[in-house]
């Protein structure tokens, strides 16, 4: 890695190895125009001016910083949705070649940060098991050496819109996509997803089957409830749900009823808690509220973390899947969350609600590593 891109370490070097579940470099990088391989600040500073989109100069999310937050591994995706009759707010695109091609150029800039030494890909349980160790290890010294190493990434396709046939989904998995999530928002090409209703078509019925034969990770984030349910009865593969909230805490179809936490718990899926504001806290109406005006804290991402905990019984089916650079910026974070590497600060907040040190350490790594090991090939 070139050392020009080493940050300078600011206060206390991390102690735990963090896991993130739910990362969308590539689009930051191709879409968003962000080169991560630099510092927050200068990435916020060749943004001030602009105001094409949410979050301009705000972003949290950068490959130095994660290093600085101990947050050596993530699950980083592609995304490009297929726009269905003019419905969502979202940017999306007019046919599936375009978006193939669009995941193709993601796909392309990870290989970029690979060949530059900042980034590595995990296919595997040896490749994985190898890259933790090194982390760690480092973690350990607590002398700073981690800053060096590449971040380790296994990759994952958020909405599947982009695959237009099933033998896309195996060239796919020949470039290293080990999970899969069937819809994003509104109706998808596969299945119906946020603010939609209905369950998977033939088609996505037909992709849930070969992606199991395949051994890939089921993402259960973002299906409606009806796909939801359809795709638990169907899927005999490994289910995570990489970034989603508790209903209960804040009522909405993106968030997670105790029922489907319930359900995922005795498939022993790992559910990572997301940082977006408007998921932590009830009430918050876009384009008004802030963090600052509805007091949103980290406190409020641990009070999610601990619901699916007391729900479930155990600490085994948490873990962390921030979606901090998810297309929004400080704008829609915790106000005290100004970089991912605020993240190194849960396990005190966590410790001090009375988890032990096991736990803790599952919440922030173990219990999707585990999950990984499970589920990668050998």
């Amino acid at each position: 890695m070139s050392t020009h891109l080493q940050p300078e370490l600011s206060g206390t070097s991390p102690t735990a190895f963090l896991l993130d579940a739910h990362l969308d470099l590539s689009i930051n990088a191709i879409e968003w125009n962000r080169d991560l391989t630099r510092p927050l600040a200068e990435i916020r500073a060749t943004e001030a001016h602009l105001t094409d989109k949410k979050g301009r100069g705000r972003g949290t999310v950068s490959l130095p910083e994660m290093r600085l937050a101990g947050a050596g591994l993530c699950v980083a995706t592609q995304l490009a949705r297929v726009e269905l009759d003019g419905w969502s707010p979202l940017n999306g695109w007019r046919s599936q070649a375009q978006a193939w091609a669009m995941t193709q150029a993601q796909l392309a800039w990870y290989g970029a940060m690979e060949e530059a030494g900042e980034m590595v890909q995990l296919r595997n349980r040896t490749t994985l098991a190898a890259h933790v160790a090194v982390w760690k290890a480092a973690l350990e010294r607590a002398d700073g050496s981690h800053i060096q190493l590449p971040v380790g990434y296994v990759l994952s396709l958020e909405g599947a819109d982009s695959l237009p046939s099933l033998d896309h989904l195996h060239r796919a998995y020949a470039n290293g996509l080990r999970a899969i999530g069937p819809a994003h928002y509104g109706p998808g090409v596969y299945a119906n997803g946020t603010d939609a209703t209905g369950k998977l078509n033939e088609k996505g019925v037909a992709l849930l089957r070969e992606a199991s034969r395949l051994g890939m990770i089921l993402d259960a984030t973002h299906l409606c409830d009806d796909a939801f349910w359809q795709a638990l009865d169907l899927y005999e593969g490994p289910i995570w749900a990489s970034h989603h909230n508790c209903r209960t805490l804040v009522p909405h179809n993106r968030q997670l009823s105790d029922e489907m936490i319930l359900a995922l718990a005795q498939r022993d899926a790992v559910i990572g808690v997301a940082f977006d504001a408007w998921m932590l806290v009830p009430g918050w109406v876009r384009e008004q509220t802030t963090p600052e005006s509805a007091g949103v804290m980290l406190s409020h991402v641990a009070d999610h973390l601990d619901h699916v905990c007391q729900i479930t019984g155990s600490a085994r089916h948490s873990g962390i899947g921030s979606d901090l650079d998810g297309c929004f910026g400080t704008e829609q974070t915790p106000s005290d969350v100004r970089s991912i590497a605020d993240l190194g600060r849960l396990p005190e907040l966590l410790k001090a609600r009375g988890y032990e040190d096991g736990a803790v350490e599952g919440i922030m790594s173990g219990n999707f590593l585990r999950a990984l090991k499970l589920a990668l090939p050998e």
